[in-house]
């Protein structure tokens, strides 16, 4: 992965620092956005979930990182990143993985999250559509030209299981649903100039946050942020990888086929759409 160079969206914590963290463990020179500045919280190891952070961790890596403060709610911050990574006159790996909308999840006393989609408050819809999606969009459109000219690239849209299922938030289903149209339909427009463009659907991941609430969920068969990034790279590797342009690529499947194994050796089992059914 030395002479790769990526662009991962909300890269300050969660899924986004895995991946920048695995694709710079494997030498890639890796872009990543975010707007979190390093804040005290005894709740969370020092530095994690900060850009100052992540660029203590990877000056021990092998690969190069540059931060982008952006906040991809201003279409002008994700124009200002996207012109930067245009004068290095390359980019490979787009990941859309930034995605507001998780915040406040308690208003006023209230767990607003599983609200009827009536009762939902406004902000949800405009962080998760007009934020999230918009700069995905804007993002893609922006970067899309280098990849063609190089003819070769791939564009990476973090998404999930309630893209197809009910996951007890409305807003967040829908919204996933379209990152995954929007993946596929920018595969099909994109395949004339061999560049790709995927869903790639995570497990449970031991992100910041999921780990300070990890007596509410079954750990057992979890992942890394990591994990998620080795399997990026492993896709950007896969000489068919045209193949699965378009398609909806779930990460422990795609783990399975290259032969990438988790922190410790663990090998995730990869979930179906089964596993979210409920009585």
């Amino acid at each position: 992965m030395k002479d790769v160079v990526a662009l991962v969206t909300g890269g300050s914590r969660g899924i986004g620092r895995g991946i920048a963290l695995a694709l710079l463990a494997e030498g890639a020179t890796v872009h990543v956005t975010g707007r979190t500045r390093f804040e005290a919280d005894a709740n969370v190891p020092e530095r994690t979930g900060s850009l100052e952070g992540l660029e203590h961790e990877a000056a021990e890596l092998s690969g190069r990182l540059f931060v982008h403060r952006c906040d991809h709610g201003r279409d002008a911050d994700t124009e200002r990143v996207a012109e930067e990574i245009r004068a290095g006159a390359k980019l490979d790996i787009l990941v859309n993985n930034a995605w507001p909308g998780y915040e406040n999840m308690v208003e006023d006393g209230h767990f607003t999250w599983p609200q009827p989609f009536w009762e939902q408050p406004d902000w949800r819809w405009d962080a998760m559509i007009g934020t999230a999606l918009r700069g995905a969009f804007m993002m893609s459109r922006a970067v899309a030209p280098l990849m063609i000219s190089a003819r070769r690239g791939l564009i990476v849209n973090i998404s999930f299981w309630a893209a197809q299922l009910y996951e007890g938030n409305a807003i967040y289903g829908v919204a996933k649903a379209a990152a995954d149209k929007m993946a596929a339909d920018f595969a099909h427009e994109l395949s004339p100039h061999n560049v790709a463009a995927a869903a790639l659907y995570p497990g449970l991941v031991r992100t910041e946050a999921v780990l300070r609430n990890a007596d509410y969920f079954d750990m057992s068969n979890s992942e890394s942020p990591q994990f998620i990034g080795h399997v990026i790279s492993g896709l950007w590797r896969d000489p068919k990888l045209m193949s699965k342009t378009g398609r909806v690529l779930v990460a422990a499947e795609l783990a399975r086929e290259y032969g990438i194994a988790d922190v410790g050796g663990y090998r995730p089992i990869p979930l179906t759409a089964a596993d979210f059914v409920r009585d």
